[in-house]
């Protein structure tokens, strides 16, 4: 598996990126996370449908929590094609806690068992076993039509960006 020294920061310091560099046009690697319910989700979970895919460290963090909360507040505006979902490191049942405490409906996916999603798109942590924070727009063929690794886990992802990517993708 490549590694990338210093892929992003944390306040600062450097921070090692496990997994390949994946980029507008690449084929959308397969995962395997579970959902709320401990159900198995995978790529073709979501079939024929533009997914928008926030990574998230954490739910429980300010940065990530705002994050979530207003790809939560687009999702009523997307097309019907369109399928929101945050992954992260975060346990199921901790996800779901979140969820109910800010009142958010929204997808939330785990990759706590086997870092699947993580190794797969690049975004795990080595230091941490955390997902650091991008954004990835997957067509209905399962095309990468924009990523976003942001460098700086503290810093916001361009949410702007992000949603016109996928309005592009939804047609």
């Amino acid at each position: 598996m490549s590694e990338r020294e210093g892929g992003v920061t944390f306040q600062g310091a450097p921070l090692t990126l496990v997994g390949p560099v994946l980029q507008a046009g690449d084929q959308a690697p397969d995962f395997d996370v579970i959902d709320g319910g401990l159900e198995a989700v995978n790529l073709a979970s979501s079939a024929g449908k533009v997914r928008l895919i926030s990574v998230v460290p954490s739910l429980d963090t300010g940065v990530c929590s705002e994050q979530t909360k207003r790809f939560a507040e687009e999702i009523s505006g997307l097309p019907e094609n369109v399928q929101v979902l945050t992954v992260s490191a975060d346990l199921p049942f901790a996800q779901g806690r979140w969820c109910g405490a800010e009142e958010v409906e929204m997808t939330t996916l785990s990759d706590h068992r086997e870092l699947s999603f993580a190794n797969a798109y690049g975004v795990l942590i080595k230091e941490l076993k955390l997902l650091t924070r991008a954004i990835f727009v997957v067509d209905a063929e399962n095309k990468i039509t924009y990523v976003e690794v942001v460098p700086e886990m503290t810093d916001h992802p361009d949410y702007d960006a992000a949603l016109a990517a996928v309005g592009a993708a939804a047609g």
